[in-house]
């Protein structure tokens, strides 16, 4: 099993930045992929970025630019910079996290969310 711990999320002007960040603990592999996602009210779980243990990243389209993901594996965190926050990344945001073991996912972990919430 793995733990996830989220924290950061707020309250903030657009224009604003907000950092998250998600501490993984447990059986965490040496390979996996680490992520953020997001949900807003009344609508599906979204990607924001993925980032592998390698440090190969991935991003949604509506956040290029103005996120980016980070992870320290030594300590089994990943964090979220984001910047130019806009009303519409108003959701609460989700860690994730992926074990890989010869190449296929092995198991599937979430954080309890956290909120970001973005004013005009």
């Amino acid at each position: 099993q793995v733990q996830l711990v989220e924290s950061g999320g707020g309250l903030v002007q657009a224009g604003g930045s907000l950092r998250l960040s998600c501490a993984a603990s447990g059986s965490i592999f040496s390979i996996n992929v680490m992520g953020w996602y997001r949900q807003a009210p009344g609508k599906q779980r979204e990607l924001v970025a993925t980032i592998t243990s390698a440090k190969g990243t991935n991003y949604a389209d509506s956040v290029k630019g103005r996120f980016t993901i980070s992870r320290d594996n030594a300590k089994n965190t990943v964090s979220l910079q984001m910047n130019s926050l806009k009303p519409e990344d108003t959701a609460v945001y989700y860690c994730n996290v992926r074990n890989v073991r010869n190449g296929a996912y092995v198991g599937d972990y979430w954080g309890q969310g956290t909120q970001v919430t973005v004013s005009s």
